[in-house]
């Protein structure tokens, strides 16, 4: 199967995610529990590698071989498959939809269930600590959560900036995207020409700051993603692991991978899902003379 062989290979790289970022205040730098090959293995990649294997073996147990009349399990994966490209193809184009797709539903799979992952007891609160106060505090878990730390996310939000780069130089091409950014989209036919250049200024300008919202996408994504995790197990730690607020995170951790793939497709969407409505008319239309000619 050539689309679990990429789904495979995206997971692999996203378990393995940038470990060098780490906030100075308010949030504890991930704790390196060995090193590999000169690198720090940390207790977040420990427990993105565990789970990532998890994912692939589940998804392998449903399906099994495929097969033309699908099993109970095929058919949930499919069903799954087919909810999340008629979500997504409409924001991203047709066009795009090959090469943007393998990328979006591997990060949804991905954020969700490391983001359910935190939530099975003894993650964040199993490791080695010492004595405050007569209770016993963990400073470094055995594992934890890749989403519940900020490198995890910032190479999450990094991996989505690169595949939204490769699919709009690939779909669009620099030109398109220039044009998208800083050119006049207004119908010169139409204006006077003071008008027209003048729009051109202010489509000049406001490209530029189009340039700088491209360039922290990273930032809000990877913010918004770690923000979100990290206040709810703060939530559950305070409200003593109360059943309402797990089935609340549950729901959490399912609408922010759903907001982190939708707004990297539609980041995309921007720049390539440009005439595909214009382009299917015109290759309507050109069926349609072609029938004419023939019926003549």
């Amino acid at each position: 199967m050539p689309a679990l062989k990429k789904l495979v290979l995206s997971m692999s790289m996203l378990a393995t995610g940038a470990t060098a970022f780490a906030a100075e205040d308010g949030h504890e730098k991930a704790p390196s529990l060995q090193s590999f090959l000169g690198l720090p293995v940390t207790n977040s990649i420990l427990y993105s590698v565990i789970i990532t294997l998890a994912i692939i073996a589940l998804v392998r147990w449903l399906v099994g071989t495929p097969k033309i009349v699908p099993t109970r399990g095929q058919a949930i994966v499919e069903s799954a498959v087919d909810a999340l490209r008629g979500l997504y193809e409409p924001i991203v184009g047709k066009k795009a939809m090959p090469m943007a797709f393998p990328v979006l539903i591997t990060l949804f799979i991905f954020i969700v269930f490391h983001n359910w992952a935190g939530l099975i007891p003894g993650v964040g609160t199993i490791g080695w600590g010492h004595e405050v106060n007569g209770h016993f505090h963990v400073s470094t878990p055995l594992v934890r959560p890749h989403t519940s730390e900020l490198n995890g996310t910032i190479a999450l939000a990094l991996v989505s900036f690169g595949a939204w780069f490769i699919i709009v130089m690939r779909y669009a091409g620099p030109g398109l995207l220039l044009f998208d950014l800083f050119g006049n989209k207004a119908d010169k036919k139409e204006l006077a020409p003071a008008m027209y250049w003048g729009l051109s200024g202010i489509f000049l300008i406001v490209g530029f700051i189009e340039v700088v919202s491209i360039f922290i996408r990273p930032v809000t994504l990877s913010m918004r993603l770690f923000g979100n995790v990290f206040g709810g197990e703060n939530l559950l730690h305070a409200m003593h692991f109360l059943p309402p607020f797990y089935f609340l995170e549950l729901l959490v951790g399912f609408v922010q991978g759903l907001v982190f793939t939708l707004l990297t497709a539609v980041y995309i969407g921007l720049i390539c899902n440009h005439g595909d409505d214009h382009h299917d008319e015109e290759h309507g239309h050109g069926h349609a003379a072609h029938a004419k000619e023939s019926a003549h």
